[in-house]
């Protein structure tokens, strides 16, 4: 019987190293998107894609393929964006048959000042800590993982 690979122990103590920085990396950003435009991570993803698109409109099928969520999820989370004035759905295509999402004034407001936020604390957490050799090794790494994981088209 073919035994179970394993990683060595330098192996496991990179991974783990890895694995606790990411989540505290993660966990600082989306404290730092609360506290300073007090929105969630999720709030800030729809902002920056309808901010991103085409027109800064979607539908909401367009709106779930870029965020890589199911169709209820954006629906759930773009009525409670909508309660709270961020974004507005608008009706389009024969008999109104079709919803476009775009960012109110003031969804486009809290983009533009949670992109700011959220910048500075990439750099405070992430970027001011690396040199440019590690960028750009980090870089290189990162692009062979998400290209082993899902190739690109």
């Amino acid at each position: 019987m073919a035994e179970t690979p394993t990683l060595e122990p330098e192996e496991w103590a990179l991974w783990d190293g890895w694995m606790r920085a990411h989540r505290l990396l993660v966990r600082e950003l989306e404290r730092g998107l609360q506290r300073d435009s007090g929105i969630s991570k999720a709030e800030f993803s729809v902002l920056v894609t309808l901010r991103r698109a085409p027109g800064r409109d979607l539908g909401v099928g367009e709106l779930a393929e870029s965020l890589a969520w199911e169709k209820s999820r954006v629906s759930h989370q773009l009525t409670r964006m909508e309660n709270r004035g961020l974004v507005e759905r608008t009706e389009c295509g024969a008999g109104g048959r079709r919803t476009r999402i775009g960012l109110t004034a003031e969804g486009r407001r809290l983009a533009q000042t949670a992109v700011r936020g959220h910048a500075g604390n990439i750099r405070r957490y992430f970027f001011d800590s690396l040199t440019p050799e590690q960028a750009a090794v980090l870089r290189e790494w990162s692009e062979q993982t998400a290209d082993r994981i899902e190739p690109r088209s």
